[in-house]
């Protein structure tokens, strides 16, 4: 694999990329570790002016690209002049449905819509509820408002950041149609609780894998349990496009009716710019593009193996700091098989840190070079419930007493999911593909700050 990329100071590269936009990685290649975990040698933490975790790093650009392997296909495209959807799309969507175990992948413009779009098809609209876990990312609750559905928020298990199985079934009412189960952060939610509960109450399950390319839970592929799976090909995902999305599925009628619906409404085979076919629903343009394939495809080739080196990573990365006082790596259900780990979370707890605030250790491990970031703050109170329930469309769908912004959030508090926005610690999916001295690195700097922690205290970040 092509380590591509230049060399960029530290303070360059922080300049150039925002962690928000979780596109920060850090290089495969080798890097000055400090010394090995346990030793707790007196080095002065980088906050402190001492040398930080890294002394000289090559910083990658993410997503991955090398021209010798990848660019045959994408050109022979543009080369082409035939630019929207074709032969390629459907080459992807088949390489797709074949790497997840499902009969059909339907490609679209972007994960949000790839919900946007499931959620319509399976009949979900105005009047019904759909249960959602507040940890995540906002797309998830959006394309449950943009059908004119109601999002009620389910509180997560702390140890998974996951959906919690035992609080699901107290928010279920006659409204209820549909669970999202999000396998946020790319870890898998507890599916087997999730599809029982669904079947006593005979709800729909749409999975939100969008974060969890290739993660599997009892040896399945998430995406591929429930009703349908939707994923994300954003620039920062394990499989990148830049932009892109799919809807996946073992019902043939239901991506049938996705396709139409992303295509004008035209019927399922209409080619691309026919105008003569005439619709068969109301529908819209979402449609993939020729390109957009080509890089996908370019990519899955390495998602395998990369997958492979983020778990392997990460499972030995969370050794080394679970008996650090004060952080709480994540925790994966007994039945999952794998994990994408489009993140690496884990919580800090300031208790075990003498009281230094959260704020204050990211800022020392980000001095010591380890690109990290608090993630998620709480989904469920944020301003854009209200603004959707002020909407003459809502007023028109819904009761005044249902849109009762006050009465909506006492409903729908979620305790634990406030407790895990404000102690939680994210490192990117990229940090992850680095090597195992990577990793001693990552976990030295996390103890060099908590053997220096007083000291660090005398800078006045309580």
């Amino acid at each position: 694999m092509n380590a591509f990329s230049s060399k960029l100071s530290r303070r360059t590269f922080l300049k150039q990329n925002s962690l928000a936009g979780l596109g920060v990685a850090l290089a495969s290649t080798s890097v000055t570790a400090l010394p090995m975990i346990g030793t707790k040698a007196a080095q002065v933490p980088a906050v402190l002016g001492g040398p930080s975790a890294w002394a000289e790093v090559k910083w990658p650009v993410w997503p991955q690209w090398n021209p010798e392997t990848d660019e045959k296909q994408l050109l022979e495209v543009v080369r082409s002049g035939i630019w929207s959807r074709a032969d390629v799309v459907t080459q992807f969507e088949k390489e797709w449905a074949a790497a997840l175990g499902v009969k059909r992948c339907l490609a679209v413009v972007n994960g949000t819509n790839a919900l946007v779009t499931a959620i319509h098809q399976l009949g979900i609209g105005a009047g019904d509820e759909v249960l959602v876990p507040p940890y995540t990312f906002i797309a998830s609750v959006s394309s449950i408002l943009s059908n004119g559905a109601m999002p009620v928020f389910v509180d997560i298990d702390a140890e998974t950041f996951q959906i919690d199985p035992a609080k699901i079934e107290a928010r279920i009412t006659p409204r209820t149609k549909a669970i999202l189960a999000v396998h946020i952060l790319g870890l898998p939610v507890d599916m087997d609780r999730v599809m029982g509960i669904a079947k006593k109450h005979k709800l729909l399950v749409i999975e939100d894998a969008c974060q969890a390319h290739l993660a599997e839970y009892d040896q399945k592929k998430v995406g591929s349990i429930g009703d349908a799976g939707c994923f994300s090909f954003q620039n920062s995902k394990n499989l990148p496009i830049g932009e892109g999305g799919a809807i996946v599925s073992n019902n043939d009628h239901f991506i049938d009716l996705c396709f139409s619906y992303t295509n004008f409404g035209n019927p399922y085979g209409s080619a691309v710019g026919t105008v003569s076919t005439g619709a068969v629903m109301q529908g819209t343009k979402l449609r993939f593009s020729e390109y957009q394939a080509a890089i996908g495809l370019a990519q899955m080739k390495r998602l395998y193996a990369q997958t492979t080196t983020r778990n392997e990573n990460a499972e030995y990365l969370k050794s080394l700091i679970k008996d650090i006082p004060g952080i709480v790596p994540y925790k994966l259900y007994d039945k999952v098989t794998r994990g994408a780990f489009h993140l690496f979370p884990f919580r800090y707890q300031k208790e075990g840190f003498k009281g230094l605030s959260r704020e204050a250790f990211l800022n020392a491990l980000r001095a010591e070079g380890v690109p990290c970031s608090s993630g998620y703050t709480p989904l469920n109170t944020q301003p854009y419930l209200k603004d959707t329930f002020d909407s003459e469309n809502y007023k028109r769908m819904y009761s005044k007493e249902m849109l009762d912004i006050n009465r909506y959030n006492e409903q729908n508090k979620c305790p634990v999911n406030d407790k895990v926005c404000s102690e939680a610690v994210w490192l990117t999916q990229n940090m992850l593909l680095g090597t195992k001295d990577d990793m001693k690195a990552i976990a030295s700097a996390i103890e060099k700050i908590h053997h220096n922690v007083d000291k660090i205290k005398t800078l006045g970040q309580k």
